[in-house]
């Protein structure tokens, strides 16, 4: 293929291409958050786009007969907030230096801190090609409109190598999953954690379950308008109580529920008949993943947020079989709660040499912090020990 004969180009909304171009362009393993449907969503109910700070500038580049062939999310940030990759220093850096450091050009689903593709091309034949033309037009925006770097956060580890090629640095980060080793109820999970995390779980459940709460279950394909509403009241709340502000909205939900329904799954916790936290998963069953993005609640009870947003997510996992739950970004929190340390990484190119240069000092100390943390995190395993000692 001659990639010159491609143009790619700039598309400051999804609406530019259709659902079935750029859903054609994933792979069975890509997962619900490269949907169409989502990022269209993010757009179209106001979460990214406009004043958000999260200007929409995907790259799409297509054949002679405009047709589609490689695309990348990609957004110009105003600031660094709603990325789970903190380079708030990186920042101030450039600001002591009187050099500006957004806009920045940014490869990511916006709040979604999840290991996926990043350059979409498809089942095209030239697919590596193709992948180091995305990379190569992220670069060439970035310093034909004078910005400051661009980042690539969690991509695919298959695409790793090529987009080391480009120069882009490695960094990485800590998330805590649950793994299904194939059980067949919840206690049988318990009797494969140590005693001291097995009797803390039991602890915490039995303490909310004094309580006469209850649990119901809602597959994104039975729920209602009111299921969304609710849930959506627990969620700003939750939010509102440590002086924050949502970064999505009610109608974001609202279509998700129209648009994926199969992707979603409620819990509602319901006390005296009367609903009083929700949490909901996105559910991906041909890669056997769930994640746990969004919960809250309307009044604080201990260890209500373990049992809606953890022992009833991993009660659900074990009876779908689902194999990987994923409770969101950091928390160490998470291990007492059989979660298990991962390292996953993000990648960053600063077209500034000297700029690049400090931060791939940076990156290499914060790069060994990193492993004598997961080391560190190692001793504190909550699965039993599988050793046989002599």
């Amino acid at each position: 293929m001659n990639l010159e004969a491609f143009k790619p180009r700039i598309a400051n909304s999804l609406a530019d291409v259709s659902a079935l171009q750029w859903n054609g362009l994933l792979g069975e393993d890509s997962g619900p958050f490269l949907k169409y449907e989502f990022l269209k969503a993010l757009e179209s109910c106001g979460c990214v786009g406009e004043d958000t700070g999260w200007q929409v500038a995907h790259i799409l580049i297509e054949d002679k007969q405009s047709r589609l062939i490689a695309a990348m999310p990609l957004y110009l940030k105003s600031h660094s907030y709603g990325e789970f990759v903190f380079d708030w220093a990186w920042a101030e850096a450039y600001a002591q230096h009187g050099l500006s450091y957004y806009p920045k050009a940014l490869c990511a689903i916006p709040f979604t801190p999840v290991r996926g593709t990043r350059c979409l091309v498809g089942k095209e034949s030239e697919s590596g090609q193709l992948q180091q033309a995305l990379l190569e037009t992220l670069k060439t925006l970035v310093t034909q409109n004078q910005f400051s770097s661009a980042h690539i956060l969690f991509p695919d580890l298959s695409e790793l190598p090529k987009i080391q090629e480009q120069g882009f640095m490695l960094r990485d980060s800590v998330q805590f999953h649950w793994h299904n080793a194939q059980y067949k109820n919840f206690e049988e999970f318990l009797s494969h954690l140590t005693m001291k995390r097995r009797k803390n779980i039991r602890r915490e459940r039995a303490q909310v379950g004094g309580m006469g709460i209850e649990y119901r279950h809602i597959p994104g394909v039975e729920s209602t308008s009111h299921d969304w509403e609710f849930f959506y009241r627990c969620y700003e709340n939750t939010y509102l109580e440590h002086r924050s502000k949502p970064y999505l909205n009610l109608a974001f939900f609202q279509a998700l529920a129209l648009s994926m329904p199969e992707n979603l799954h409620l819990i509602t916790a319901i006390r005296d008949g009367v609903p009083i936290a929700a949490s909901l998963l996105i559910v991906d069953k041909g890669a056997s993943k769930a994640y746990g993005r969004y919960w809250g609640a309307l009044e604080h009870i201990p260890c209500l947020h373990f049992e809606v947003a953890y022992y009833q997510a991993i009660e659900f996992c074990i009876d779908q079989g689902i194999q990987t739950f994923e409770g969101g970004a950091q928390g160490e929190h998470k291990m007492a709660r059989g979660f298990i340390p991962s390292t996953i990484q993000s990648a960053h190119w600063l077209a500034d040499p000297q700029f690049s240069l400090a931060v791939q000092r940076f990156l290499e100390r914060e790069q060994q912090g990193i492993a004598a943390y997961v080391n560190e995190l190692e001793e504190h395993h909550p699965l039993k020990s599988t050793k046989v000692l002599l």
